[in-house]
């Protein structure tokens, strides 16, 4: 069987690209579809497929900022000839699925969430986009919506990475979902050793969506040690806010990582997020998590065993939490057997399992 694997763009190794990776290993033989691709920061697994990049990938810094083209997508990706593979599978979250299928193939889009720059979340990309940027969201986003909802028509089955974006698909585009977690490396971050110590962790991007400034805020509230290991535009924001029981380590090694997730108390974690790998990762390496009741978090945090949930996004409401989290007993037991159900070895399962039963 002939397969393609089509991801949106291929720039860093996130959430979307790990799952593009363990398709991969997954079907050795597939061939690899993508709009720009970066090779010196993806993983080793995908020098052994051939990556063919749109016309997307030619033009200029498309490789640094390939977001500057989505109105170009549409029509790159038709470019693409598929003919003579009988699966496609398709990532998205950015525009890969509308592509030419072959009569005969069978097309598998695997949606991390609809475009939320265009749908859910498009007040807030307009808040923070500048005057041209708001210029081009006011001319492109219709053509944009319009094309994504019919290139959703074309996909023979959609599989979601949550119950929460299931929902989003069902209220954008009229379909239904079958939900397949993401893999996690779960084995990985249990291997995490060493002393619990006395800070609670913020890890992750600094983008507003995920509100690390209520991190920030309820630490400084309650003048307890948190670490923020991550980078991103709001990073100087929260700087200001940060008082000196707030550390910044920047970006930081999949190990460092590891044995951060290991030593802190609970994992803070105030955005609402599609799935959310992190709070996976930290409930692997024994530490419970402090979440907002909203997305993903409330399908892989069991409350009151491996974390709590605070009700509004508010500093006041995490710092309560805090508070609360500090007069319960934690077993780090629970977390660890927790996380397991979203290892990678549960996703090759899921996957196969819901493959065979939409063909």
């Amino acid at each position: 069987m002939k397969t393609a694997l089509l991801h949106y763009w291929m720039i860093n190794m996130r959430g979307g690209e790990n799952l593009l990776a363990e398709l991969a290993e997954m079907y050795p033989d597939a061939d690899i579809f993508t709009h720009a691709c970066r090779p010196e920061n993806m993983s080793a697994v995908f020098r052994k497929h051939r990556i063919t990049e749109s016309m997307v990938g030619r033009l200029p810094f498309a490789r640094r900022c390939c977001q500057k083209y989505l109105c170009l997508m549409p029509l790159a990706l038709r470019r693409w000839d598929l003919s003579g593979y009988d699966l496609i599978i398709s990532s998205e979250s950015g525009p890969v699925k509308g592509i030419r299928k072959p009569r005969n193939a069978y097309h598998l889009c695997y949606c991390h969430t609809p475009m939320r720059y265009l749908w859910d979340m498009y007040r807030e990309y307009w808040n923070c986009a500048g005057p041209a940027e708001k210029l081009a969201m006011k001319l492109f986003t219709p053509y944009l919506r319009n094309y994504d909802l019919k290139s959703a028509e074309c996909v023979d089955a959609f599989l979601a990475n949550s119950e929460f974006v299931r929902a989003r698909i069902r209220r954008i585009y009229r379909r239904d979902a079958v939900v397949v977690h993401p893999p996690v490396d779960t084995d990985f971050f249990q291997a995490g050793t060493g002393k619990r110590e006395d800070y609670y962790l913020y890890a992750g991007q600094l983008t507003h969506y995920k509100r690390p400034d209520l991190a920030v805020r309820a630490c400084c509230r309650l003048k307890r040690k948190l670490v923020v290991a991550g980078e991103g535009p709001m990073k100087k924001v929260l700087q200001k806010l940060a008082g000196g029981n707030v550390t910044f380590t920047g970006r930081v090694s999949a190990e460092e990582l590891k044995r951060l997730y290991a030593g802190a108390r609970a994992l803070l974690f105030p955005g609402i997020e599609d799935f959310g790998i992190v709070p996976v990762e930290a409930q692997s390496a024994g530490t419970p998590v402090i979440a907002l009741r909203a997305g993903g978090a409330l399908e892989s945090v069991i409350e009151n065993e491996t974390g709590l949930f605070f009700d509004t996004q508010s500093p006041e409401a995490l710092a309560e939490a805090i508070l609360h989290f500090e007069s319960v007993s934690w077993d780090s037991a629970l977390c660890r057997r927790q996380a397991g159900k979203f290892s990678r070895e549960a996703f090759r399962k899921n996957f196969t399992l819901a493959l065979k039963r939409l063909r």
